[in-house]
């Protein structure tokens, strides 16, 4: 039965591949990268200050690492990227409503860059069908976003490593573990109700 039931989804997809697309596939790929972009660029907007961290907390990480792995690594990869660019170039879509290259943060927003890109591909490699491949999909996600920000951090305030780490990645730790419990629920909730509805 439940093979029958997951059959219509085929392996290699990630949640993206299932929209309809036909003879459009170009404005399809268009609007999610863009549309990934804007939700990322939303989330970076709850912020919540950090008592002695110059990077707040924000659902920003969420965002990036949801549109990667609903996305693929192509199109999450381009959609990290063009939230990116368009945040250096003025766009006030940073943390906060910050914007330009540089700051405290911007590492954190070059990991995203690099995270969405291998969440995308473990999603393609079915690592969000279920709790426990979502739990370690989310863990490497933001432990890269962590490898990238926290030395940038270090090396843009002149805060040595134990520092940087405290400032920028132990107050984090317990909303990470949240975020993951959520998308924990939701993206192999998603690839049951597909698998349900196909």
């Amino acid at each position: 039965m439940s093979t029958a039931a997951a059959a219509p989804v085929r392996t290699g997809a990630v949640l993206a591949d299932l929209l309809p697309a036909a003879r459009h596939r170009y404005a399809v790929d268009t609007a999610l990268v863009l549309g990934g972009a804007a939700l990322t660029g939303i989330a970076a907007q709850i912020a919540v200050p950090v008592p002695g961290s110059p990077v707040p907390v924000t659902g920003q990480t969420f965002a990036a690492l949801l549109v990667g792995t609903a996305l693929g690594a192509r199109r999450g990869f381009l959609a990290l990227a063009v939230y990116a660019l368009v945040g250096m170039a003025g766009m006030p879509w940073f943390s906060a409503g910050s914007s330009g290259p540089g700051g405290a943060s911007f590492g954190y927003v070059l990991g995203m860059l690099l995270a969405a890109t291998v969440v995308g591909g473990l999603a393609r490699r079915g690592g969000d069908r279920s709790v426990l491949r979502t739990a370690g999909t989310m863990v490497l996600g933001s432990a890269i976003i962590y490898a990238v920000g926290v030395p940038y951090l270090a090396l843009s305030t002149g805060m040595s490593a134990s520092a940087a780490i405290a400032a920028g990645l132990t107050p984090f730790l317990l909303g990470d573990a949240l975020k993951a419990a959520l998308a924990m629920g939701a993206l192999p909730a998603s690839w049951k109700l597909i698998g349900r509805r196909g």
